[in-house]
């Protein structure tokens, strides 16, 4: 099996799947076309503050209300930030960014460029807070997008009630036994909670989830 590798040999088919909290941190966004606005836009989504840096920037860029700078991207200047993107259609200038990234330790996506990226995006599908991301390790995001498509025809609009009541429920195991971390939840989801959720019957769901987690009555009932 063919296996990935960075510029920096780093092998990309184990990469360790995380979500990163960007509210309020500076993200860099070097290019100003309509890949740069996507992944400007994604970046806004997560409240990051963004800039973005080209000497040429879309009105679709503009129009995201983030910092513009239309200029060419200075040598170095990513180590100002704490995540970067690179998107431009010259590889020298892609190259240079993920260089510095490297150098600074900061974490840089070069777009269509697996070899030159300290992390991958996956396709996200999204119902309220619930996201299901599917990843190829960059090696085909068109499969990692036709995949998220379908995972979307699955998650109905039963599952953002369901992900509320498990919450509900998370938190009352936690006041009560200290800890969520106990015996339970998946018996719960087997034993037909999304069935009574998508039904209507939250109190109803509530209660199994509890009665499979041993807890007492509802706190507030």
């Amino acid at each position: 099996m063919s296996r990935s590798r960075t510029a920096l040999g780093a092998d990309l088919s184990n990469p360790y799947p995380v979500n990163l909290i960007l509210a309020g941190r500076r993200c860099l966004v070097v290019g100003g076309g309509a890949v740069a606005a996507r992944k400007a836009a994604g970046l806004v989504a997560a409240d990051a503050d963004v800039t973005v840096v080209a000497p040429v920037v879309s009105e679709a860029v503009v129009a995201l209300g983030v910092v513009v700078h239309e200029r060419p991207y200075q040598r170095g200047e990513v180590a100002s930030y704490r995540l970067a993107i690179t998107c431009t259609d010259d590889p020298a200038v892609n190259a240079q960014v993920f260089r510095d990234g490297e150098a600074a330790g900061v974490w840089v996506n070069s777009a269509d460029d697996p070899e030159r990226c300290a992390f991958t995006l996956p396709a996200v599908a999204r119902r309220g807070d619930l996201q299901v991301t599917v990843s190829t390790a960059g090696r085909s995001p068109v499969l990692a997008s036709w995949l998220r498509e379908r995972l979307e025809t699955e998650l109905d609009a039963g599952y953002a009630p369901l992900l509320e009541v498990l919450s509900e429920v998370r938190a009352q195991a936690r006041a009560e036994l200290g800890t969520s971390e106990v015996a339970g939840w998946r018996e719960a989801l087997d034993d037909g909670v999304v069935e009574l959720v998508r039904c209507g019957d939250t109190d109803g769901a509530r209660a199994l989830v509890r009665s499979h987690l041993g807890l007492g009555q509802e706190v507030g009932a």
